[in-house]
């Protein structure tokens, strides 16, 4: 398994030392600019409350009123933002692994019951003026007046609110922005029923005494319907709901990514403006580690693309793939079982395959060991690839220290002189250089780069240098290891 946010790094834990700084300020900064706005926002919602208020008292218009009653939980979600933009940019800490949040989006259901009692409150007053007893609205420029100030104050309050939203990925901003724009409706609506109303009082027709508490449930209708939306939207995130299409648009960006096989299994939260995505991917068993961890990046990163900024945990288990060979399954046995192979082949003969290898062994491991662990590793390639009929294997030792070679003075021109000779009996090499000759406590060992043209194929370059290691061999008996570096002649650089 592995893990974007572990083993393998997310593309946030890529970042250089030298730009950690940077990043840091710059979330200090989108942080304190969502303080401010929504202080900004809360003082005013708490002058607008005031001069509503006085101004419905002072008319005894229920529309003005319940429009001052919405202005008071205006006051109440914007404190509700500023505390929750306040705490949930805090980071993640041992009681809170994937942050804070949430605060957002539970500040947002808070606000929207509170909308949803004064919606209640609104309709019964109404209800009562219209069928119980009849209250003589007072009419004045002053509350014309405030309710005027308030369109202004709420569309300045929701462009600004819906700027810093869109910039830092607020939830608790956007509802207060789109709770700021709907405001201007509904006063307009008690601004009508105002109007409404001093023309029946004005001309003397009576129905008309009836638009200011229509005009209240006009507004009571505003906010339930608002509250509909901000409640289940809240409630979607609390309990960790996503749209399907983003899911299935994620999925689609990480399976375009060279290597991955499928999306197995695709998890995503929200927590305010924050997304977690938790991700399985089937991937190719004959992949390395390191190259897991750069199909890992390169998710991480299509993730991102779909989710900005998104927490992106990924996990991946191997497959087997419909165009394995059997050299890939073999393979992948010897890294199952974490040792190295080579020398690999495999011959047919009458309709049967058999298996050669080489297996690097740990040089301390005892003989009887290393037989036993070979013995199960060929029941192992026998079970997965039932098409061959045996397994040969050859016991090699990894080296577990490290060799400290000096230079070797004596017979050095000889053994060079060995090895150039033996280059020329193919054809093939160009030349032989960068030849090194050095010897540890036990062992002569031999370094040089081979050239040979550029189009040649690797299964005869292979040949080449094996044949040549022989004959060299041969020459210098003393010569425990070669090291032959093949080279095209387009990149001789000697």
């Amino acid at each position: 398994m592995t893990d974007s946010r572990g083993a393998m790094p997310t593309a946030a834990s890529t970042i250089p030392e030298s730009g950690q700084p940077s990043r840091r300020a710059s979330i200090a900064a989108l942080s304190a600019q969502k303080r401010r706005v929504a202080l900004l926002s809360m003082s005013a919602a708490g002058a607008m409350t005031m001069f509503k208020l006085g101004a419905g008292l002072l008319s005894g218009s229920l529309g003005v009123i319940s429009d001052a009653v919405h202005s008071g939980l205006d006051l109440v979600a914007a404190a509700l933002t500023f505390f929750s933009v306040t705490v949930s940019d805090k980071p993640a800490d041992e009681d809170h692994p994937y942050g804070h949040g949430k605060i957002e989006n539970l500040s947002s259901f808070v606000e929207a019951t509170l909308m949803g009692i004064s919606c209640a409150w609104i309709v019964w007053e109404a209800a009562q003026r219209i069928f119980v007893h009849a209250v003589a609205v007072r009419h004045s420029l002053w509350p014309v007046a405030v309710l005027l100030v308030s369109i202004a104050v709420d569309y300045w309050r929701s462009r600004e609110l819906r700027a810093v939203a869109d910039k830092t990925g607020s939830p608790a901003l956007a509802t207060d922005a789109f709770h700021f724009a709907s405001d201007m409706w509904a006063t307009l609506a008690v601004l009508a029923g105002l109007g409404v109303n001093w023309i029946g009082s004005h001309y003397g027709i009576a129905w008309l005494r009836y638009a200011d508490p229509v005009a209240a449930i006009v507004v009571s209708i505003l906010i339930l319907r608002m509250t509909l939306r901000l409640g289940h939207e809240a409630v979607a995130v609390l309990v960790d709901e996503v749209h399907a299409e983003t899911r299935k648009q994620l999925i689609r960006e990480v399976e375009r990514v060279p290597g991955v096989l499928a999306v197995e299994q695709a998890r995503l939260r929200r927590a305010g403006a924050n997304h977690f995505a938790d991700l399985t991917l089937a991937l190719p068993r004959r992949f390395t580690f390191e190259h897991t961890g750069q199909v890992v990046q390169e998710a991480t990163a299509a993730a991102q693309r779909v989710l900005p900024r998104a927490d992106v945990v990924i996990h991946t288990v191997p497959q087997k793939t419909r165009t394995e060979s059997i050299f890939d399954r073999v393979r992948a046995v010897a890294a199952r079982n974490n040792v190295s192979v080579h020398e690999l082949s495999i011959q047919s003969h009458q309709g049967r395959l058999r298996v050669e290898l080489h297996v690097e062994i740990e040089e301390n491991m005892r003989l009887r060991d290393a037989h036993e662990f070979v013995c199960v590793l060929e029941a192992e390639i026998l079970h997965e690839v039932p098409e061959i009929d045996a397994v040969l294997t050859h016991i090699e030792s990894e080296p577990a220290t490290i060799e400290q070679p000096r230079e070797v003075a004596i017979e050095e021109s000889r053994i060079e002189s060995a090895l150039l000779a033996a280059s020329r009996a193919y054809p093939e090499i160009v030349d032989v250089h960068a030849i090194a000759v050095t010897h540890t406590d036990e062992h002569i060992a031999v370094t040089c780069h081979c050239t040979l043209p550029d189009e040649l194929p690797m299964h005869r370059v292979h040949e080449i240098m094996t044949t040549l290691e022989d004959r060299f061999k041969l020459e210098c008996p003393e010569v425990y290891r070669v090291t032959i570096h093949p080279e095209p002649l387009t990149d001789n650089t000697r």
